[in-house]
């Protein structure tokens, strides 16, 4: 297929690249213009991957409190101060706030769910599926499918973004990073719900009356 200057043009326009990358991209897909998006992606995807060892030490902290009662601090980092300054790394950091409010992640990520937690949930689930009338020989394979479901509602970078639910936290931030051009990473963050963990007052009505009466 030949590849018109309108075809890249179209292309840059989607995609922000270089002219001569968006050529290129086009000359490895046949002119297809979705995969020369994917090819483009996935270059600027392994363009971040190199970066993933440097040591990202600067960036902010976001706070974020919703109705007096969910409040949240995350710590972001970046490369360079620079990059923290960033209008849409601000606004990433931003995001990741509220979705830590609303989603409620226990953990960062897999690799910090500890081996015990993740062990009982695979026996949860396998017991799950024998009395679902599961064959054993398929019984594995679901718990396997199922265990990345529990990830998805207990590590925040394997949550779906509650603004976006086709992109995880994941590829959120490796999007951010390749538009960036720098190392981003989510350290750590902390969740505060009001009155979490507090053992709640359950007095018998009638006793409470009592009092107010004075008996």
């Amino acid at each position: 297929m030949q590849i018109t200057a309108a075809l890249v043009k179209e292309l840059r326009d989607k995609t922000g690249a270089g002219m001569m990358d968006c050529k290129k991209a086009l000359q490895e897909n046949n002119g297809e213009l979705e995969k020369a998006i994917d090819w483009l992606r996935e270059k600027g995807v392994a363009s971040v991957a190199k970066k993933a060892d440097r040591i990202a030490s600067e960036g902010i902290i976001e706070s974020y409190v919703h109705g007096g009662r969910i409040g949240v601090i995350v710590e972001v980092n970046s490369e360079t101060d620079f990059v923290a300054k960033n209008d849409d790394f601000k606004a990433f950091c931003k995001d990741i706030a509220m979705q830590i409010a609303a989603a409620n992640p226990k953990y960062l990520s897999r690799e910090e769910v500890p081996a015990d937690v993740v062990e009982h949930e695979k026996e949860v689930l396998k017991t799950q599926a024998l009395n679902e009338g599961k064959p054993e020989h398929i019984v594995e394979k679901m718990v396997e499918g199922r265990l990345d479901k529990f990830y998805e509602e207990i590590c925040l970078m394997d949550q779906k973004f509650i603004k976006d639910g086709d992109k995880t936290i994941n590829e959120l931030l490796t999007d951010l990073a390749a538009k960036i051009g720098e190392n981003i990473k989510i350290r750590r963050f902390t969740r505060y719900e009001l009155g979490e963990g507090l053992e709640k007052r359950n007095e018998d009505f009638a006793e409470e009356v009592a009092k107010q009466i004075g008996k």
